[in-house]
């Protein structure tokens, strides 16, 4: 995995508060992983811990210290919505990610789609009020050196995913009919709350972004489905979490072989 860049873009127009890394928070190496839902976090903090030393916490941060790699991994969530994935991201770039990976899930669009598949989005159009105050971007677009590592990992390890863009907002109680006909026929495979805003703040902060989203629920048929309690969507969730997990942490420090990923 890439490590940090050696410069960070800069903010052109100054801010009042900025990002920074304090005293007593640790220097992280990349890629981290920023996850929305508690649930999810808890495994993967499970799965970090059984390999690693846990060096840090806060409410919406953990640092697994890696002795054999001398590497320290970064968990940061819950984080819900933009706002708070992006306040989250910042903390996280301010530490020294290069890399970060969102992980989340996403209601399906198209009908295609069932519980529990994999999306690798390679786009996202902007529906949200934060990358607004970072950008005038509303297609933003993962970065192509982690999304392709990301697309390679799965293909090898013969993980089943959809690669296409997806329409992220702030207000899930206004998909209108409307809105979900028309980015329906225009091809994006769902609809979540975090997407786009973490792919424009990756690009104006010069780190490297990218996304897997699992198919929670349904509204391809203008009817609101969830399968949250199928047994395929706990499935894939386990799967996509034990997949990020060796991405993250190759042989040398987890004991798993990296073809195995």
């Amino acid at each position: 995995m890439k490590p940090a860049p050696d410069k960070i873009s800069i903010d052109p127009a100054p801010c009042v508060i900025n990002p920074q890394r304090s005293r007593i928070e640790p220097a992280i190496d990349s890629p981290a992983l920023l996850i929305p839902l508690p649930g999810d976090l808890e495994r993967m903090t499970r799965l970090f811990r059984e390999a690693g030393s846990q060096c840090y916490k806060d409410h919406s941060l953990r640092v697994f210290h890696f002795k054999e790699s001398k590497r320290n991994m970064a968990l940061a969530g819950p984080a819900v919505g933009a706002p708070q994935a992006v306040m989250i991201l910042e903390k996280l770039i301010a530490l020294g990610a290069g890399q970060v990976i969102l992980l989340g899930w996403i209601g399906g669009l198209q009908p295609y789609l069932s519980f529990g598949d994999l999306l690798l989005p390679d786009g996202a159009f902007s529906e949200e009020g934060t990358s607004a105050h970072y950008s005038k971007e509303k297609r933003p677009k993962p970065s192509a050196n982690l999304f392709q590592e990301l697309r390679k990992a799965l293909q090898k390890g013969g993980v089943a995913f959809r690669q296409g863009p997806v329409w992220t907002t702030d207000a899930p109680y206004r998909e209108t009919i409307d809105k979900v006909k028309t980015f329906q026929s225009q091809g994006l495979l769902g609809v979540d709350m975090e997407t786009s805003a973490v792919f424009t703040v990756g690009a104006f902060r010069g780190i490297e972004t990218a996304a897997l989203l699992v198919v929670s629920d349904d509204l391809s048929r203008l009817k609101w489905r969830h399968g949250f309690r199928e047994p395929q969507f706990k499935e894939s969730r386990n799967k996509v979490i034990d997949f990020l997990f060796r991405f993250c942490l190759p042989s040398r420090t987890t004991g798993i072989p990296e073809d195995s990923i």
